[in-house]
């Protein structure tokens, strides 16, 4: 009897999981839509009852109670007294107007131009390839390309995204002995101001397309550093720019594939100096999924897959990477935790 008990509690419990998993898309939709309709910027930092949010944000009002209920069960929000809501820690980081704001990441992960593609991840796993493609009649960044309000939302989420790296990045390697440090893909700069500020001796020089440096110039004045960076506009898979010492690529490998990569792996050799240094920045997936691994990494590892066709790698790839591009590895420094990112060094062969 108590075995049989133990297994039927088991088996509710392993249903509970795979109902959670189902509904994890209501989950992404709600957010976007409380970043869309401004809900968390109206709810501010006091509490506001859901028939003032939906007289703000002029939607209905027993859909806006069911909405800010919904992002209550989340965490995002709490409900002190019946239909009274405030915002929790997290919650309060979709706000628009707070300087370690993630709405315009919650915006382009529950927008169509991240989430047509994951519908037809079935078709990716079939075939290889982005389903994104065959969606938009064109690749992601060709896609952004001609969507410049889009890749204005884009350009900032990937800021956003980077700022926890930027918090543990500066600290985490000398980059005091360098004299030019060069961010390929390094889009407003966030990453690499961070750097400078931590370390007065070198310069800098952001290296993206004209579309991913429209930001940079407001960024990098805003953090003080725009004297000491230089903005060039060009394309990694036809040539890297030279005059650097440490060539910096962070979040950059993952979007494409190996071959793809190793071209852009090369152009940096051309240009490097014998005593100079590549330093990736990216995930570094473990040889076998360990049962505390946290999914999101294999989550970003299937949406690279549907949207831009790249992936996350393991140590052995990225070894298998800088050996065809002419780089060594030279060693692997994880950051604290809870980010997820890996600073892998790598010196010209």
């Amino acid at each position: 009897m108590e075995a049989n008990q133990e297994r039927a509690a088991a088996t509710r419990a392993a249903r509970g999981t795979v109902t959670r998993l189902l509904f994890g898309q209501l989950a992404t939709y709600a957010v976007g839509a409380a970043v869309r309709l401004g809900v968390l910027d109206r709810i501010g930092t006091g509490t506001c009852t859901a028939d003032e949010v939906a007289a703000d944000c002029g939607t209905h009002p027993q859909a806006t109670l069911r909405l800010l209920r919904a992002l209550a069960a989340l965490g995002l929000l709490t409900e002190p007294e019946p239909g009274t809501f405030e915002a929790t820690a997290a919650g309060a980081l979709l706000r628009s107007d707070t300087p370690d704001s993630m709405s315009a990441l919650a915006r382009i992960f529950s927008d169509p131009l991240m989430t047509r593609a994951r519908e037809r991840t079935e078709d990716s796993v079939r075939s290889g390839e982005p389903a994104f493609d065959a969606i938009f009649g064109t690749d992601f960044f060709g896609h952004l390309k001609n969507e410049p309000e889009l890749s204005q939302v884009f350009n900032t989420a990937m800021g956003q995204g980077t700022r926890i790296a930027a918090e543990d990045v500066p600290a985490a390697y000398d980059f005091g002995r360098f004299g030019t440090i060069v961010d390929v893909g390094g889009g407003d700069g966030t990453l690499l101001a961070a750097i400078l500020r931590a370390h007065p001796a070198p310069r800098g020089m952001i290296y993206d397309t004209a579309e991913g440096l429209a930001q940079a110039d407001a960024r990098l004045a805003a953090e003080g550093v725009a004297d000491r960076v230089t903005l060039e506009a060009g394309d990694f898979f036809t040539a890297a720019p030279a005059g650097g010492d440490l060539y910096l690529l962070k979040s950059v490998i993952h979007d494409w594939n190996d071959d793809q990569c190793a071209q852009i792996l090369r152009h940096i050799r051309q240009v490097i100096p014998a005593d100079g240094r590549l330093l990736v920045i990216e995930p570094v997936l473990t040889d076998t999924v360990r049962p505390e691994t946290e999914p999101l990494i294999y989550l970003s590892d299937l949406n690279m897959l549907v949207n831009v066709g790249g992936r996350e790698r393991t140590r052995a790839d990225f070894e298998d990477l800088c050996a065809k591009a002419g780089f060594t590895l030279t060693g692997l420094t994880p950051l604290p935790a809870p980010d997820p990112f890996v600073l892998i060094e790598a010196a010209p062969s």
